[in-house]
């Protein structure tokens, strides 16, 4: 994304006007400070939001059909019970709606709760439970409770700190048997990236296993038909025996 500058109070360009939000929420050290501010934006018609499809991510929906996932058999053991999901920076809920169709019973929070309140009305009379939190300070009850967390493109908006710090607590949600889903732009050591979205190496990946994870597939996808061609989407899993949750 090429952050541009100048004092408009928005720009035509989406993508444009968000990198400006972000250069100025970096600059003023709140590099999380700019999700508010974008969707408020978004909110107030000044503004899109750049990465809402009014989809689920296709890189979950394939991963999840080739998987099989079932929230109500492949986890939980037991067609009687649910297993449990959390959604990470689930924005506008696309991707948690995904996940709770196919049978979870499925937490998602955002650190903006204008994308909460606008995610609520977009699904009205969702399962969904719709949250504002933030990952680098989640709710305690959280530590290793959930069987599925989804990360699709929330690490790649965050600079680097505080990166390291999100990873290890996206680490922190998988409970035991539990497993973890990531997807982000993808690139080399020392290639340069000007964010958002600021793509990841795959030692940041991998640095994911640094919370007892063990990865499962870690796959570099390239479609030249994306902007940003490479994507990592990496799966892990936290051993030990699927947890059992009642609805």
């Amino acid at each position: 994304m090429h952050v541009v500058a100048g004092g408009d109070k928005f720009a035509q360009d989406p993508e444009e006007f968000a990198g400006r939000l972000a250069a100025q929420a970096v600059s003023a050290g709140d590099p999380t400070g700019w999700f508010e501010r974008l969707y408020a934006a978004a909110e107030a018609g000044e503004t899109a939001v750049p990465w809402d499809r009014g989809v689920p991510s296709p890189f979950l929906t394939q991963w999840a059909e080739q998987r099989g996932l079932a929230g109500a058999r492949n986890l939980a053991g037991s067609a009687a019970t649910r297993a449990r999901a959390v959604v990470v920076g689930c924005g506008l809920g696309e991707d948690a709606e995904f996940i709770a169709e196919r049978g979870f019973q499925t937490v998602a929070f955002d650190i903006s709760p204008t994308a909460i309140a606008a995610a609520r009305r977009r699904f009205p009379g969702s399962a969904v439970e719709y949250l504002t939190a933030n990952l680098l300070d989640p709710p305690a009850a959280w530590h290793r409770a959930f069987d599925l967390v989804v990360e699709s493109l929330i690490l790649q908006a965050l600079p680097d700190p505080p990166r390291r710090d999100a990873i290890a607590r996206l680490g922190d949600l998988v409970a035991l048997g539990g497993m973890l889903i990531v997807i982000a732009r993808a690139r080399e050591p020392g290639e340069p990236t000007e964010g958002p979205p600021w793509a990841l190496t795959r030692a940041e990946i991998e640095a994911l296993a640094d919370t007892g994870l063990e990865p499962v597939r870690i796959e570099d996808l390239n479609d030249p038909q994306l902007e940003w061609p490479r994507r990592w989407r990496a799966e892990f899993t936290r051993p030990g025996p699927a947890s059992s949750q009642d609805p």
